[in-house]
């Protein structure tokens, strides 16, 4: 009897100790997850970049700078002073009156003043030495284009003025002063080309070119060609004042001729000396001066 009522002691002494642990055990869980949960504590196990996704507040959907500091920017006048022409309808945006406060442009907007287009950012003047195979676009799906290489020169937007053949090499003019650009265009910007052709250049052909040829209905004029020196009679040097790049090909093809190379040597009185090919350099203040003389 005694060895039975030990092991019943013992049974009963057992059970209760495991209740107790397990009791315990839950109260802590318990503890634990009260710390947890705290108030002001997340409890969201998302990625910071899942709920970084979820803005608290909109905002414009069009970024870029405010009107009035952009026409500030241009030197034109202070931001109260642009409020108030803003507010009088005196400003335009691609054409359209704009008299609404806090309205964003981007810096490719035509902004005028009173008819006369403003830019905000100062006038910027780089010249590149062009390699070949090269797309003188400004459109991102041409591959390559001139300006990938120079997208290191500046932050202004700047674009070229005149164009060379992706074959082509040489000089090419980059500026977002709108005022050079209209005079250039209107005025034409002379240019001068060496250029090779499949065979040699007819003295009687050269001379049909500098008088003047007419092509497709339309007189095509050169400011002059010659031959260039100590080389072979197809290579010759053309000043032109044509913007395109296509009146080269367009002036020998009229005459039964392939063009084998072309290279922009000059542009006005710039030159490639010490640019290599496939750099660019910012103009002297000398070097933009000069373009007024024109």
């Amino acid at each position: 009897m005694k060895k039975q009522g030990e092991r019943s002691k013992g049974k009963n002494t057992g059970k209760p100790a495991k209740r107790k642990d397990r009791a315990s055990a839950e109260k802590k869980d318990k503890q634990s997850t009260a710390k947890k949960s705290k108030p002001g504590k997340p409890t969201d196990k998302r990625s910071p970049e899942r709920t970084a996704k979820k803005p608290t507040q909109k905002t414009d959907s069009r970024s870029g700078i405010r009107l009035n500091k952009y026409i500030a920017n241009s030197g034109l006048c202070s931001r109260r002073e642009a409020d108030t022409y803003i507010a009088t309808g005196l400003v335009t945006v691609n054409g359209k009156i704009v008299n609404e406060m806090g309205h964003k442009v981007q810096l490719s907007d035509d902004v005028r003043f009173d008819g006369r287009r403003i830019n905000p950012e100062p006038d910027t003047y780089i010249l590149l030495n062009k390699p070949k195979g090269v797309a003188s676009t400004t459109s991102e799906s041409k591959g390559l284009t001139i300006m990938d290489l120079i997208s290191n020169a500046t932050a202004a937007q700047v674009k070229p003025v005149g164009r060379l053949g992706r074959n082509a090499t040489g000089l090419v003019l980059f500026t977002n002063d709108d005022k050079l650009v209209s005079k250039l265009h209107h005025k034409g910007l002379e240019r001068l080309f060496h250029v090779e052709l499949d065979k040699n250049l007819k003295a009687e052909d050269l001379q049909k070119i500098k008088e003047g040829l007419k092509i497709s209905g339309k007189e095509v004029m050169v400011e002059d060609i010659s031959y260039v020196n100590n080389s072979p009679k197809k290579e010759v040097g053309l000043k032109i004042k044509h913007m395109g790049n296509s009146v080269i090909r367009d002036i020998f093809s009229h005459l039964g001729y392939d063009v084998v190379r072309v290279d922009c040597v000059t542009i006005a009185h710039l030159t490639k000396k010490d640019l290599p090919r496939g750099r660019w350099k910012v103009l002297t203040q000398r070097e933009v001066e000069l373009f007024s003389m024109l």
